[in-house]
């Protein structure tokens, strides 16, 4: 059983749906159905039954197929039963041989079980241990899943069609395809052939089920994440408990620890930011969108998720296609908790750069001139002392960012300078970034070593949304890096608890941190994220991909960090997220601050709603203010004239331009109140950014984009 933080359940999970019911409680029909088809001598033999198995070796080799069953039901509950008692695949193999060895034991445990037990009982026990496809275990799960009704109420065209399902429960299996369901009808019509032979019903009653259509009513499964609430959050805590070495040496023990039952897991999950993740979320990104958007939600200091949300509905899409409404990836999460190989993680990246500088002594007023492209053909070398510069890669600015200039640490980080990033790397050394990133928790989502590549800092490695989160929480918790942990506490059946500390050591320096945190903050009020916010200090990093293959957010207060990732399921590279409808909103292209961005906010507005305001510690400005960038000033001093002549007309007055613009920042901020996108203010926004569309230079028409704001962000 899973609990919230709250001790509230929202999922269960069981290695077999399963539900013991008594004999009384199985419908009549039922037990003369399973009698007639698996062991119709069952009230007469001892446990074997020679007749039995001649005249069903006759039977099935006449008919080129197995039409009766050769073991007696006896014989097949001692096998049941080994194979459930064995706790290793080697031994459910050899429970399942079909050897003689295997056939002497189980008719020598048949025989003691006929001696000690009833009919009845016997049949009890066989009736609720069989497997009968789709999942379900005995007859009550069976009859659940299968018609959506009790055993006790199965009628003689149900009874007969669970019957034919136990002899080759995967080949008749309803849930898969329509031609096991086929199958299955033909299975039925023999158990009524069988029964009405037998005399346990009339030829013509017989016949008339026969008639009946097979009348499937498939039930969900009960428990499992499929069926709850959070079921992201559900499967992250199933694949950590059968993963993770804190809960068993090995995966053989932690299977038998989940297998025997019993057992609480208090997890760390937060009803309210969870269902602030997942509203935000829905509001954005429908269900049938091929482009998917997945967040995560960490506490800082602790590694504690609250919330693991997506767009799509956790499940198997009817005929098992892989486009629709239903996923069963955890997009959230890695692929070692139920993932895929995730999103390239775009200039969230920059941050990992950024935290290595400043701890190498670089200031915030820190910088040099920057180019208008730049080839990273020589300085990089990876963390094994290999080489790896790329001569014909080419790195260019987008027109937002201007052909090349100053830019010093604290301007290149507000507008996600990509050139200037690629230059500081450089020159602070590729690996010390790889290894900032690593102590932060830094790993790709498959699992494969991390690309350690020039473009490292603008986000060329696949991650997921956990990870990323747990990351940004370090510097939420002044450089303290926590791994992400889903199970607070195990209470064992017997009463027993073990409770789960956070995982944490120190990544960074806390003033390290502190200056990070001041200058992330500023992307919200000098940068990529202006005009958005959540009403309390805050600091995060946009990241779009080059091309526009995905799109990021990743942020934080000292309370909780959430990370927000956006692209195509059908693949990034294939798809990209240019010129798309996502939730009923056109994208001329997506980037980090257009719709993560937007999710962020409003999830971690409503996620906070209630708690304390906290600020960020203040920078040692001793350590880290100051610093020189020559020209910087000049340009900064030029920009500033730019923007206000682009308002002005030759009488000074400010112009219909200027204004909208004026117009556009001042109302962005309030794009995600009720009924925005319908207003003038939406409009109006959209009309300004298509003029200036086409504001770039030759830059842009190199890098081919469809805005003129290609950049990672």
């Amino acid at each position: 059983m899973l609990l919230d933080k709250n001790g509230e359940r929202f999922a269960q999970f069981y290695t077999e749906n399963r539900t013991v019911v008594t004999l009384a409680q199985v419908a009549p029909v039922m037990r003369d159905a399973i009698v007639a088809i698996e062991d119709s001598r069952f009230y007469e033999h001892a446990g074997l039954d020679i007749k039995g198995t001649l005249r069903a070796l006759i039977t099935n080799t006449k008919a080129g197929e197995v039409r009766q069953g050769g073991s007696s039901l006896t014989q097949q509950l001692v096998k049941n039963i080994l194979v459930e008692n064995s706790e290793s695949d080697t031994e459910r193999a050899q429970a399942r041989a079909p050897s003689v060895q295997r056939k002497i034991t189980e008719l020598r445990y048949a025989l003691a079980m006929e001696r000690k037990y009833s009919k009845a009982e016997i049949l009890e026990r066989y009736l609720n241990i069989a497997y009968f496809g789709a999942g379900a275990f005995g007859v009550e799960a069976a009859a659940q899943r299968f018609f959506s009704v009790p055993a006790a109420r199965l009628t003689l065209p149900q009874a007969a069609t669970l019957a034919g399902a136990v002899r080759t429960p995967y080949a008749t299996d309803p849930s898969l395809d329509v031609r096991r369901r086929e199958r299955l009808r033909e299975r039925r019509d023999i158990v009524l052939d069988r029964m009405a032979q037998l005399s346990y019903v009339t030829p013509a009653r017989a016949e008339a089920a026969k008639r009946r259509p097979l009348a499937i009513r498939l039930k969900p499964e009960p428990g499992g994440c499929e069926g709850s609430d959070y079921p992201y959050f559900c499967l992250y805590v199933h694949r950590e408990l059968l993963t993770n070495p804190v809960f068993g040496p090995t995966r053989a023990e932690r299977e038998r620890r989940l297998a025997r039952g019993g057992i609480v897991l208090r997890t760390t999950l937060a009803p309210k930011a969870q269902r602030a993740a997942q509203r935000a979320i829905a509001a954005r990104v429908g269900r049938r969108d091929t482009e998917v958007a997945a967040e995560a939600m960490i506490q800082p200091g602790t590694g504690r998720i609250r919330a693991m949300a997506a767009s799509k509905r956790y499940g198997s899409n009817a005929g098992n296609t892989k486009n629709g409404p239903d996923t069963t990836y955890n997009l959230a999460a890695d692929m070692a908790h139920g993932g895929g190989q995730g999103f390239q993680a775009g200039s969230t990246f920059k941050v990992f750069t950024l935290a290595t500088a400043l701890a190498q002594g670089w200031r915030f007023d820190q910088g040099f001139m920057t180019p208008g492209s730049f080839v990273p053909d020589s300085g990089f070398v990876d963390c094994k002392g290999r080489k790896v510069n790329d001569p014909n890669a080419e790195i260019f600015n987008a027109s937002g960012e201007g052909t090349g200039g100053p830019q010093s640490l604290s301007t290149g980080t507000w507008k996600s300078v990509n050139i200037f990033y690629m230059m500081l790397e450089q020159r602070v050394g590729l690996c010390p970034v790889v290894t900032t990133a690593r102590a932060l928790g830094i790993a790709r989502a498959d699992g494969t070593p991390l690309r350690e590549v020039p473009t490292f800092t603008l986000g060329v490695n696949e991650m997921d949304p956990v990870t990323v989160a747990a990351a940004f929480a370090a510097f939420g918790a002044r450089g303290r890096y926590c791994r992400p942990m889903a199970i607070a506490e195990i209470v064992e059946r017997d009463g027993g608890r073990f409770k789960v500390p956070p995982s944490c050591a120190r990544a960074i320096e806390r003033d390290v941190a502190d200056a990070v945190n001041h200058l992330l903050s500023g992307v919200f009020t000098k940068g990529t994220m202006t005009g958005q916010d959540i009403g309390r200090p805050a600091a995060g990093k946009t990241g779009t991909n080059n091309g526009y293959t995905s799109a990021w957010f990743a942020g934080y207060t000292p309370d909780l960090a959430a990370a927000v990732s956006v692209g195509d399921i059908r693949g990034s590279y294939r798809y990209p997220l240019t010129d798309v409808e996502i939730g009923g909103e056109y994208f001329g292209a997506v980037q980090g601050a257009s719709l993560p961005g937007p999710i962020w906010v409003s999830s971690m507005s409503a996620a906070l709603d209630g708690t304390r305001e906290r600020g960020f510690h203040h920078p040692d400005m001793g350590r880290f203010g100051g610093g020189f960038t020559p020209g910087l000033e000049e340009a900064l001093a030029r920009e500033r004239e730019e923007e206000g002549a682009e308002g002005t007309d030759a009488d000074g007055r400010r112009g219909a331009r200027g204004d909208r613009g004026r117009r556009f920042r001042e109302e962005y901020r309030y794009r995600d109140g009720p009924g925005y996108r319908d207003g003038p203010g939406y409009r109006e926004e959209r009309r300004y950014r298509q003029e200036r569309r086409y504001r770039g230079n030759d830059t842009h028409r190199r890098y081919r984009a469809p805005h003129w704001r290609d950049r990672p962000r």
